[in-house]
């Protein structure tokens, strides 16, 4: 679709990862396959936490509400990536890109804080387990899960908001598979500096700030487990937030990566991306389930409850 610079952008052209038909139909393979891996397993988890009285306890409520994020935020972006793959024209309309862009920041901005209260979660296990019960009750996990779901709506809204206000003529074209804010800044016809500016702080607010509690809790606990005279105490430890730390290795390094990739490195600010919005949701009930022993555990009870047909 082609546009002047009179015409006002009714809709966006997503170039995708490649223009070869071949490149396409591979890429629909892999990513279909690793969008039914993520769904399995986030869904897994979830219903594993729901239906097993073992794991009604803090640590997995946070890891439900971040399976649900997961599987929410890759249900944003794969299946409208799937369908272009093996579309000829592949556009957005603006209601489109905008609803996309607003579920990409709020998942995006809930899992991040939903990191920082896991680690707080952890730090409070480990740190002080004479109190750790009376004081991560019920009541307090459901205003903090209820925090970071509140959180990431505001700093998706104020994101959104200060990207849409902006006017767009002309060229309608992303090099993208998917709508990220800095890709549609680039393509506004007006002056960008105030909308740059807010995305920038609400940025930092969303990632510096679950960053700095997480090396704090961390600090901690570290800390602790290094007063620990006995090993096993150290091990059974670290053995408990060792899930947890890779996943924010792997969420919080790939995001890294994703927004400080220099403009000129499309490509392989394409395949982080690739690996920030489809392969990290894979990954993360992956580490859980694998590392972990309750979840294996609760796994093995619900396929034992389950009826056989005979």
């Amino acid at each position: 679709m082609s546009h002047t610079n009179q015409t006002w952008v009714t809709e966006f052209l997503l170039l995708g990862l490649s223009d070869d038909p071949q490149t396409q139909v591979l890429l629909f393979v892999l990513f279909i396959g690793v969008y039914l891996v993520t769904a399995l397993g986030n869904l897994l988890i979830i219903i594993l936490v729901l239906v097993d009285s073992h794991l009604h306890i803090p640590t997995y409520f946070f890891l439900c509400n971040f399976s649900l994020a997961d599987f929410c935020s890759s249900t944003n972006i794969v299946p409208q990536a799937l369908v272009h793959m093996l579309s000829k024209r592949k556009v957005l309309s603006f209601m489109d890109w905008a609803a996309q862009l607003f579920l990409y920041l709020f998942f995006g901005a809930t899992q991040c804080a939903l990191l920082a209260v896991m680690s707080y979660d952890r730090y409070m296990a480990i740190c002080d387990p004479m109190h750790y019960s009376l004081i991560m009750t019920r009541k307090v996990c459901g205003y903090l899960a209820l925090g970071c779901w509140v959180s990431g709506v505001l700093i998706s809204l104020v994101d959104t908001t200060f990207t849409l206000c902006l006017p767009y003529q002309g060229d309608n074209r992303i090099a993208h598979f998917f709508c990220k804010a800095p890709l549609l800044l680039a393509l506004a016809s007006g002056d960008t500096h105030r909308s740059q500016m807010a995305i920038f702080l609400m940025g930092v607010v969303i990632l510096l700030t679950p960053v700095s509690l997480i090396l704090v809790s961390y600090g901690c606990i570290i800390e602790t487990v290094i007063r620990m005279k006995m090993t096993s105490g150290m091990l059974k430890a670290f053995s408990t937030c060792g899930s947890h730390l890779l996943v924010v290795i792997l969420f919080y390094g790939s995001a890294i990566m994703t927004y400080m990739t220099p403009r000129s490195s499309k490509e392989q600010g394409k395949l982080v991306s690739v690996l920030y919005a489809v392969v990290n949701p894979m990954l993360n009930p992956l580490i859980y389930s694998l590392r972990n022993k309750d979840v294996k555990r609760a796994l093995r009870n619900v396929a034992n409850r389950a009826p056989t047909w005979r």
